[in-house]
């Protein structure tokens, strides 16, 4: 029911808006991207090419917005409202959309409206979208992925970057790859753009790799997990050591999952608060370990996330990879009392200050 009122209020708040502002959406170019991970980084991306070929080009994404010359503040725990481009789709909100079909069915009328519809062909969600596809000609129904079958492939369209590591990116490469060609890019523009893009905040971030390494990423649903510890994994000499925990009045059907994709890959695990909100903060981390397989990784709990990321890099080895993450970005945390300041980039640094 809360749900629905929100709903109603952002709607009457969009009309509201149109209206004052004579409905600018008219004169522009909409470029959604919507999904469950990966967001961030395809917005950041597509926007960068543009604004680097030379377009007038804003962006809104769950770090910051940029309107011209100056970036802007979104506040606290956003993410992109969108309707165009799809990067993955697995479990997530749900919430809110209670089981996975009712998501898919979400992000399907999206594609619907869109004039046209880019879709990651190798995603596992592909054979329940391309329903969506309806009268779109193949002109206006884009596929990107690895498979040849995509229209965007690597074979196809190839580029460099020292920044965009992992398959996970590549997918976001591709996909921001497939909407500027769409939009009329030179395929030289577009190389050109990717080579020289910098990732976005608190994305597969490594903010200290000595004799260790510690990574901050926004990581924060199973798939997120899976890609990235299985990027990661093959590249670490010593161990895995992960610090994370899982939001409160959020999907919990995730977090077990969530445990069980990180002690897939990691040799530490230790689960911490991460905006618990009303929800007891040890509960959740209960839940998220009763999907840790028992002799899979050494499990730790610690509630508070300050003294969780100073374990952490106090344990650390010569050769071991701390990943720490969930909050990235984020400035704030909720403990349940509303909004407290947080910086985990500073309590990363603060707690390598007090090691070293």
């Amino acid at each position: 029911m809360w749900q629905k009122i929100k709903n109603i209020y952002h709607l009457f708040v969009a009309l509201v808006a149109n209206i004052i502002f004579f409905f600018p959406g008219r004169k522009l170019i909409i470029v959604g991207v919507t999904g469950t991970d990966g967001k961030t980084t395809t917005v950041s991306l597509i926007y960068h090419i543009l604004k680097s070929s030379g377009k007038n080009v804003s962006m809104l994404s769950s770090v910051s917005a940029c309107i011209g010359d100056k970036e802007y503040d979104t506040g606290f725990h956003v993410t992109t409202p969108a309707p165009l481009v799809i990067t993955n789709i697995t479990s997530e909100h749900l919430d809110y959309h209670k089981n996975f079909e009712n998501y898919v069915k979400t992000k399907e009328k999206l594609l619907k409206i869109a004039e046209f519809a880019i879709v990651n062909r190798d995603d596992a969600s592909y054979k329940l979208l391309i329903e969506a596809k309806g009268s779109k000609s193949d002109k206006n129904w884009i596929t990107y992925g690895f498979s040849e079958s995509a229209d965007i492939n690597l074979k196809i369209f190839s580029f460099e970057s020292e920044v965009l590591m992992g398959d996970f990116n590549k997918y976001n490469a591709l996909a921001a790859v497939a909407v500027c060609k769409t939009l009329g890019i030179s395929n030289e523009d577009i190389k050109n753009g990717i080579k020289n893009f910098k990732m976005p905040l608190g994305r597969l971030d490594f903010v200290y790799d000595e004799d260790y390494a510690v990574v901050i990423d926004f990581a924060h649903t199973p798939n997120a997990f899976d890609q990235i510890l299985s990027f990661l994994k093959p590249k670490v000499k010593g161990r895995i050591i992960h610090v994370f925990g899982s939001a409160g009045e959020r999907d919990k059907e995730k977090r077990a999952n969530m445990g069980k994709a990180s002690s897939k890959y990691s040799d530490i695990v230790i689960l911490t608060s991460e905006d618990p909100r009303s929800e007891d903060a040890g509960q959740i981390i209960s839940q998220i370990e009763s999907g840790i397989e028992s002799d899979k990784a050494d499990v730790r709990k610690i509630i508070d996330r300050r003294e969780a990321i100073k374990t952490a890099i106090d344990i650390a080895k010569s050769g071991d990879l701390i990943l720490i993450t969930g909050k990235a970005h984020e400035k704030s945390m909720n403990l349940g009392k509303g909004e407290i300041p947080w910086d985990e980039y500073k309590e990363v640094s603060s707690a390598l200050s007090g090691r070293n």
